[in-house]
């Protein structure tokens, strides 16, 4: 059988390993917060924000932001229904409710006319989340949080790279989160970060984050409120500075691969991938293929034909919204359309040029399969 191919792995080298092993002989006492700091302080002057928090997750960081900006019962928060469900967690976390609308079929991210026809008096947040390294309409969406009086907030997981009009994703909203899961273009193992401009909504969230002790408590062990424990590990943020400060090319290979898939399947006109607008960078975490309805090709058929090459390609994601935890789902039609036709495809920063060729190959086989029906 022929060697497997991952659809992802992490990119780890000496320098994340010898940040992690002075963490392990050193990082305690009056060390503990060394490497959390300049993580920190680091993944903040990449994307050129005032404040940084280090996470356990990124759906930490989100319940998080949610629960400062006063997101509770009764409230609503609108998002795509193309989406993980870490993004919609947080939000039934708080006793609001998920409001799912539908995506563009271009970048597969939430439609900002859709969005703004959802909003009601209970709205209290739009959530912008980057799907795959695509980016949303920030400018429409921005511009309809002003309009109406609701916060915009990025969950940037997947966006790690994308650009935004010399904006880098997750520095647009009033915050913005990242995971740092194995998979992603960055990774501690698990963690995530929670970013701002606004210095109040980074101290209630800092507060949030250390089980409620309020920065400049002078009582120990004093809480003065019940919080979260979301709080990254020294050990994780000493391979996460090492990642950051290795960020450029580890984006930049991310990018190398999609384009190499996308040169290849340029001239196939069944065939759309991730979208990289004028004025914007894609950071393509996830280089996708979605096949036009007319091919009759379905996700089953993808899977099937990479599974016999020992290839390991990711599904679309399913509409959260047709998920047994929210019933009652919403005509999206575009969100229901996308899975069926559409893969993930390998990009793991290691990648051969031999690994991708055998990607491309049994992409172009179902290609020639299409011409000869």
């Amino acid at each position: 059988m022929k060697q497997r191919i991952l659809y992802t792995k992490p990119s780890i080298t000496e320098h994340e390993i010898a940040y992690v092993a002075d963490a392990a002989a050193n990082g305690w006492g009056e060390r503990c917060y060394e490497y959390i700091n300049r993580f920190e302080a680091a993944f903040a002057a990449h994307l050129n924000v005032n404040h940084a928090i280090a996470t356990s997750s990124c759906t930490g960081a989100l319940h998080m932001g949610l629960a400062a900006l006063g997101v509770g019962p009764g409230d609503e928060v609108i998002l795509a229904d193309t989406n993980w469900i870490a993004s919609a967690a947080p939000i039934v976390h708080l006793g609001a409710k998920p409001v799912f609308v539908d995506v563009l079929p271009d970048s597969w991210c939430v439609d900002p006319k859709k969005t703004e026809a959802a909003i009601t008096p209970q709205t209290k947040a739009i959530l912008a989340v980057h799907i795959y390294g695509n980016l949303c309409d920030m400018d429409a969406l921005l511009e309809i949080g002003r309009r109406r009086g609701v916060s915009v907030v990025e969950d940037s997981a997947e966006a790690l790279g994308s650009v935004w009009h010399g904006r880098r994703a997750g520095s647009m909203g009033a915050f913005g989160t990242f995971s740092f899961h194995g998979t992603k273009t960055i990774t501690t193992g698990e963690g995530g970060m929670f970013v701002t401009n606004d210095p109040d909504l980074y101290n209630r969230v800092l507060t949030l984050s250390n089980h409620g002790r309020a920065r400049g408590q002078t009582k120990q062990f004093w809480p003065d409120e019940v919080g979260f424990k979301y709080k990254i590990s020294n050990l994780q943020a000493a391979i996460g500075l090492a990642q950051v400060e290795r960020i450029e090319r580890l984006v930049g290979r991310k990018r190398e691969i999609f384009y190499a898939y996308r040169d290849e399947f340029r001239h196939f006109n069944s065939i759309s991938m991730n979208p990289e607008p004028e004025g914007t960078e894609n950071g393509f975490w996830m280089p996708t293929i979605v096949f036009s309805p007319d091919t009759g090709i379905t996700r089953e058929k993808l899977q099937a034909a990479f599974m016999a090459e020992n290839i390991d390609a990711r599904v679309f994601f399913w509409p959260l919204s047709s998920l047994p935890s929210f019933p009652g789902a919403p005509e999206n039609a575009i969100a229901y359309d996308l899975p069926g036709r559409a893969i993930n495809l390998p990009s793991y920063h290691e990648m051969t040029d031999a690994e991708q060729s055998r990607v491309i190959d049994v992409v172009k086989g179902i290609y020639r399969q299409i011409a000869a029906s």
